[in-house]
């Protein structure tokens, strides 16, 4: 009950913010969610839902000028999130180069990025390399741990950006239509997309054990081919 009325609060939170201020709002929001979870999940799809004119008042303004609602203020809102995550990711990213694992060891818990974490996304850059960073931005929960880390492993600058932008945009485009199409009835999804988030996670965890099962019989079997050797 408590952590469901956190969780109602900051949605309320979020979509007031979008309400008032919108274009800003999700730029900033999406930019935050880059490196620390701010429920883009949500951010987009009622970003989504403000575009298509669900709600009255709430109008997509840029810089003192109306955006007429439909297809030009939902094209405006996707872009908002796309460029606002695009630019946190990259600020993440350079954390975790110049600060490098001990930084992060020692201030992650800022960041929700503890040293499992951390590890778990070693892992997951190990496994998958380049895909990492698009994957990653495709995933839900997984999708805010993986700037810094990004930057931690020394991922190329400029490769890393285009993967994070693909795959942000991707993101972005899809839930804004989302919210898009389904206008005042935004919370029904939202509801339902919990279950796929929990979902994930669970994979998450399954593949995480996997992986860590995997290497330690892969590290067991060297060690015994090298104690034979001996």
């Amino acid at each position: 009950m408590f952590v469901a009325s956190i969780l109602s609060g900051i949605t309320d939170a979020i979509t007031s913010a979008i309400g008032d201020y919108g274009l800003y709002a999700v730029f900033l929001l999406m930019f935050i969610d880059a490196v620390f979870p701010a429920a883009s999940e949500v951010v987009m799809v009622y970003a989504g839902a403000v575009a298509a004119g669900a709600f009255a008042g709430q109008d997509v303004v840029l810089f003192g000028q109306t955006i007429d609602q439909g297809f030009p203020a939902y094209i405006a809102m996707a872009l908002a999130g796309t460029i606002g995550y695009t630019l946190g990711a990259m600020g993440g990213w350079a954390i975790g180069l110049y600060g490098g694992r001990p930084y992060v060891e020692r201030h992650g818990r800022w960041l929700h990025l503890d040293t499992e974490k951390l590890d778990r996304a070693e892992r997951w850059f190990e496994r998958w390399e380049d895909w990492a960073v698009f994957l990653g931005r495709l995933t839900p929960v997984v999708r805010s741990f993986v700037s810094i880390p990004a930057g931690v492993m020394e991922t190329p600058f400029v490769r890393y950006t285009l993967l994070t932008l693909a795959g942000s945009a991707i993101w972005c485009f899809a839930f804004a239509g989302i919210g898009y199409a389904v206008g005042e009835s935004w919370e029904d999804f939202h509801y339902a997309f919990r279950y796929v988030e929990y979902v994930v996670a669970a994979a998450i965890g399954v593949g995480v054990v996997w992986l860590g099962l995997r290497y330690r019989r892969r590290r067991g079997k060297r060690l015994g081919e090298e104690s034979s050797a001996g």
